[in-house]
């Protein structure tokens, strides 16, 4: 008999969540007149997407703005936020901007502000490109360090300079961790061949969001539970390969999936207990199909053996 069974700790957080409920208030608020709009896509998940496209919701990008200005159009920025260059253009083309910006973020790009306002050289855990990291960059003129690797920070940041260190608020806690101490163990050595006492600081921010973190210990938990683990996620969602890596470390019977067309029936084969994972952008729903179409593969394969 195969079981097949969901994360209950899976699923979207509730930054996710605010933002898909506020894009689904206003789709429902301006059904006719069809002018809600979100920069970027509104989450790192394809069916989602999907979802909220065939309800009128288009992704743009500011350089859409020139032909949307003074229409009445309302855009949303997603919960990875925008650096203020974003808002200024709204301004001067004459857009609304409905802002569900994650709270998490915001209280990052705040913190952010404040240090480098003080004039702390500011070093960021994360990947360059990706829409948070943008947004925190806008905030300090991309007048910052952007790190993915305890080598990257040791060769590219100066602890002579006061220092603040802050993490993508969906990076993995170890990494940090690790570059935290590298960086540290950087100045004490430098007080230590200088021969004397220097004015330097160096602080460390843990900004990583709990909601990502505090999955870890479950899904270790279930991924060892089930005899394989099928993980849902957007291939661009980077909570998504944080917690994909921690069930693979429970469970070397994991794998990735973006949608059901991704699932190799191999995957499952001779397994009795199969579990459902899924990134903080992963839907419900969705999981709900994967279960469904993974009950139907393995009663098939049943049936033929």
């Amino acid at each position: 008999m195969v079981t097949v069974s969901i994360d209950r700790f899976s699923g979207f957080c509730w930054g996710v969540v605010r933002t898909v409920q506020i894009a689904e208030d206003q789709l429902a608020a301006t059904r006719t007149s069809r002018n809600v709009y979100v920069l970027g896509h509104i989450i790192h998940n394809p069916k989602e997407i999907q979802r909220l496209e065939d309800k009128g919701l288009e992704t743009i990008s500011v350089d859409d703005f020139p032909r949307l200005a003074n229409s009445g159009a309302k855009v949303i920025i997603r919960a990875h936020g925008e650096p203020p260059s974003t808002y200024r253009a709204a301004w001067e083309h004459g857009i609304e901007i409905v802002d569900a910006t994650c709270p998490v973020v915001t209280k990052l790009q705040e913190r952010v502000r404040k240090f480098w306002d003080q004039g702390y050289q500011v070093v960021i855990f994360g990947k360059k490109d990706h829409a948070e990291v943008l947004g925190v960059r806008g905030v300090v003129r991309d007048q910052c360090i952007v790190v993915k690797s305890v080598d990257e920070a040791l060769a590219t940041v100066d602890v002579s300079k006061k220092t603040v260190l802050f993490s993508q608020t969906t990076m993995d806690r170890p990494t940090f961790l690790l570059i935290r101490d590298a960086l540290k163990g950087r100045v004490s050595e430098l007080i230590v061949d200088t021969m004397e006492e220097i004015a330097t600081e160096f602080h460390a921010k843990d900004t990583i969001c709990g909601q990502v973190s505090g999955r870890e210990a479950q899904l270790s938990k279930f991924a060892a539970e089930n005899d394989v683990l099928l993980f849902v996620a957007g291939k661009a969602s980077s909570n998504g390969k944080v917690l994909f890596d921690v069930a693979k470390a429970s469970n070397p019977r994991t794998f990735f999936m973006e949608t059901t067309d991704d699932l190799d029936p191999a995957w499952i084969q001779g397994a009795e207990r199969i579990g459902i994972s899924g990134a903080t952008s992963t839907p419900q729903w969705y999981m709900e199909e994967v279960k469904s179409f993974v009950e139907r593969l393995a009663a098939a394969d049943l049936a033929i053996a």
